[in-house]
């Protein structure tokens, strides 16, 4: 399925308000928002369908309910894994594992990687310069990759081509939200299968040999000094490896298609200080939050939004309607404005990375490998776009993705 952006209801900004709005969000959902206009919505299938920020942020803060999404319930059956992979995990065993691995996502860690994604940024964009065109998309997956496998380890690949191997986990059709149809079919199941055995053989095992002979500063040496086996480093690195790859890969293109649209935008972002980026990129991605659904099972009896959801229900998040929640984000919440005067202790991104125990730990992390790559893209007077990219959404991820977005230096 492909489709050009909707346009909201109004685009004109107020007036005394921030002068780089722009006219629309490019990825908006418009079968996902809300029919009654209520927080929480019981849907056919017996979904809390949660619309409200608070709402949203209250529960993922909430003790009472455990990860539902990125096919968790079905993860956690897997008799195979002691040790269940951080993003599925629950409780003070959740807690250890994200205090054991923060060391890797902090802005002092961030900063050591600067030079290596300053280089791989300046590659690409010469790159770009000698071909003349590319798609940006093809650009910021290699850029999201080669990043990712620094941190978590997977630069002992036995041949090229891990971002395919990556990606194809997401490509194979199904929907991932717990109880629906999955339309996977067995075809595509064996396939997945057979590129999971390949991104074991190929990406996976050779790291993992490579870290028992001597330990590096990276995830998969601190998985095996915790004695973890093959199959939940395996585990370990698809997490990560996706959530740090995929949506970042996404986010990369959707902002530069804001600010290749809006040459004000572009301007203040090219000549601001990093603070001043940064917001500009939260801003973003606030408006264009890369997974629109986050899922959640309430394991007692809980209150969202006014409405008691029993124990054993699904509740299904909509992080783009709750980053738009006028009641919290304020005027023209689906134009972009950095700088937003919100509430306290209410993030820039609002809940595009989540809240609570789960929140992504590699927020600070994309948010710095996409300004890097970004500044020397965008630097470049006579960059232009070809064609600006369809939308497509994938059920496994909850997210868009932008695909075919050609851009071109020079002519």
């Amino acid at each position: 399925m492909t489709q050009q952006p909707d346009k909201p209801a109004s685009s004109t900004p107020a007036e005394g308000t921030c002068p780089f709005h722009s006219a629309a969000p490019l990825t908006r959902r418009t079968e996902q928002l809300s029919k009654t206009g209520a927080a929480v919505e019981l849907d056919e299938r017996g979904v809390y369908r949660v619309h409200d920020f608070q709402a949203a942020r209250d529960i993922l803060r909430s003790e009472d309910v455990r990860q539902a999404g990125f096919m968790a319930e079905r993860a956690t059956q897997m008799g195979s894994l002691e040790q269940q992979p951080v993003l599925f995990s629950e409780g003070e065993t959740h807690h250890t594992m994200r205090r054991d691995t923060a060391r890797y996502f902090t802005p002092t860690s961030v900063a050591k990687y600067q030079p290596m994604i300053a280089g791989l940024a300046d590659e690409l964009v010469g790159e770009l310069a000698a071909k003349g065109e590319a798609n940006l998309d093809d650009l910021s997956l290699r850029l999201a990759v080669d990043v990712a496998a620094q941190v978590v380890g997977l630069t002992s690949s036995r041949l090229p081509g891990m971002a395919g191997r990556i990606t194809s986990f997401v490509s194979g059709g199904g929907n991932s939200e717990p109880g629906a149809a999955q339309n996977q079919s067995k075809a595509q199941a064996l396939k997945q299968q057979a590129n999971l055995a390949l991104f074991f053989a190929l990406d996976v095992k050779p790291a993992i040999q490579v870290r028992r002979r001597e330990r590096r500063d990276d995830l998969i040496s601190h998985l095996l000094d915790k004695n973890y086996t093959d199959v939940e480093i395996l585990t370990e690195c698809l997490t990560y490896g996706t959530a740090g790859m995929v949506t970042t890969r996404e986010f990369i293109s959707v902002a530069a298609w804001h600010l290749l649209g809006s040459p004000e935008l572009r301007s203040e972002y090219l000549h601001s200080t990093e603070k001043v980026r940064f917001e500009i990129l939260h801003e973003i991605l606030r408006l264009e939050p890369v997974v629109s659904t986050l899922y959640r099972r309430a394991e007692q009896d809980i209150d969202a939004g006014g409405t008691l959801i029993p124990a054993g229900s699904l509740l299904a998040l909509n992080i783009q309607e709750a980053n738009t929640d006028e009641q919290t984000v304020g005027a023209d919440p689906l134009a972009v404005c950095p700088g937003r005067k919100l509430p306290r202790g209410v993030q820039a991104p609002v809940l595009a990375f989540g809240d609570g125990s789960h929140r992504c730990p590699g927020a600070f992390l994309a948010i710095r490998e996409s300004d890097v790559f970004l500044r020397r893209l965008l630097i470049w007077n006579d960059l232009r776009v070809v064609t600006p990219p369809t939308v497509e959404y994938n059920e496994v991820i909850k997210g868009y993705e932008l695909r075919g977005f050609r851009v071109a230096l020079g002519g």
